[in-house]
């Protein structure tokens, strides 16, 4: 062989756009191709970007492997590179053509290192071997996979071992992931919703607050909530008769039940009240007064909870409330989504009263920032310090062995910084 190594530059058109949005299959199939071409896998790295997108590489003895992907376009960039004469690169070529389905490719061939242009040296091998070589020199493999939510300003990855589920239903992409830092975590339309390792903040926060701060509590309705979290956590308080809970998309709920069972534990309760429908028409049809407590348990303003975030879906939520009645909502990070945060506050005082709405913070991992924000709305009495019963919920806390709430963290959580004080005032 005149030269050192081939160098295919590859372009494939007209490819699956679900495929090239799928890093496991991308994974499987640039490490297939590579194997099936006659290399020696090293290490592979796959990254999935939110909303779509992946890159990635696998390491062969022979050099490499590389990819990205646009799934908006029906385009994959592949670059394989093999070195001596033992690997044909134009076997993986044809492979990732028929896993991509790709309606037609091209590629160039470059020759690298023109070894007449080379001059061998020599060197003690033994002394610049890798520690993570075996003794007799051979490489050890390794995996990397990693999902990554992002905007154009912040990032987030996580490394995986593959994806649970994987299904776009009538609204939306949900799919688990099998994290090794957190767990199984559910994702809809590549956001992070929730994890097994930092669930409890969220729920725990969203549901004792108002519950343990109104008069008598006796019915609750929770609009989406899907993972059956806040469900859960409402469910220990023995005094709802009912808590209802109304979450639109059932590949939501089949998700969780199979891949985050410890979340969705709650759904066989007798005291629950499951309607899988669309919660804003539910709401509008609510008689006046029918709730003690109503949740806003949404995803951010897109897609299918975009119409939760309404000046006419509020209205109808404090229309359905009772005299006595607390409105709790996820209210978005104040760093994150700035806009969202100070418009929603607007919102919430011109319908319930200047004096009536609160923020309170809590710090969840693995959304943007983690700072995150929820609102506290009372339609009469109900406030979330005044004659709080700290023994109470110190009781409660111990009881059913929380891990984030307790009555410090209630009190603290409304002590908002300067910055997120100025932005609501």
């Amino acid at each position: 062989m005149a030269s050192l190594g081939r160098h295919i530059i590859v372009e494939y058109y007209n490819c699956s756009s679900e495929i090239l949005n799928d890093v496991v299959h991308i994974e499987k199939s640039m490490e297939g191709a590579a194997e099936d071409a006659g290399a020696t896998i090293i290490n592979s790295t796959f990254h999935h970007f939110s909303p779509y997108g992946v890159s990635g590489v696998v390491v062969i003895q022979e050099s490499h492997l590389a990819i990205h992907t646009w799934p908006e376009y029906g385009y994959a960039s592949v670059d394989i590179f093999t070195c001596g004469d033992t690997v044909n690169p134009w076997v993986a070529y044809q492979i990732l053509k028929e896993k991509f389905e790709a309606g037609h490719g091209s590629a160039v061939e470059l020759l690298r290192g023109e070894k007449a242009l080379l001059k061998e040296r020599d060197f003690d091998i033994k002394a610049m071997r890798d520690e993570k070589s075996s003794e007799e020199g051979s490489p050890i493999r390794t995996r990397d996979v990693w999902f990554t939510e992002r905007d154009d300003k912040i990032a987030l990855s996580l490394k995986h071992d593959g994806k649970l589920y994987d299904v776009q239903s009538d609204f939306q992409k949900v799919e688990v992931y099998k994290t090794q830092a957190y767990g199984n975590l559910l994702t809809l339309d590549g956001m992070v919703m929730t994890s097994e390792k930092d669930e409890y903040v969220y729920h725990e926060m969203i549901t004792h607050i108002p519950t343990l701060t109104h008069p008598k509590p006796k019915r609750a309705l929770v609009i989406g909530g899907g993972d059956g979290g806040t469900a859960r956590e409402l469910l220990r308080h023995d005094c709802y008769d009912e808590v209802v809970m109304v979450e639109i998309d059932d590949k939501v709920i089949e998700a969780c039940k199979e891949h985050l069972p410890g979340i969705a534990s709650a759904f066989d309760n007798p005291k629950l009240n499951l309607i899988v429908d669309d919660g804003i028409k539910y709401v509008k049809d609510a008689a006046d007064g029918s709730f003690d407590i109503v949740i806003v348990d949404s995803t951010d303003p897109v897609g299918p909870a975009e119409g939760l975030f309404t000046v006419e879906f509020y209205k109808e939520v404090y229309r359905i409330l009772s005299d006595d009645g607390i409105m709790i909502t996820q209210s978005e990070s104040p760093r994150f989504n700035s806009k969202v945060f100070k418009e929603i506050y607007q919102v919430y005082r011109s319908i319930f009263g200047q004096d009536q709405v609160h923020c309170y913070l809590a710090y969840i991992p693995t959304y943007p920032t983690g700072m995150w924000s929820f609102s506290y709305s009372s339609k009469g009495k109900a406030h979330p310090l005044k004659d709080f019963n700290a023994e109470e919920s110190k009781a409660f806390a111990k009881k059913h062995g929380l891990k984030y709430y307790n009555e410090g963290i209630h009190q603290a959580a409304f002590a908002l910084p300067s910055f997120v004080a100025e932005m609501i005032s």
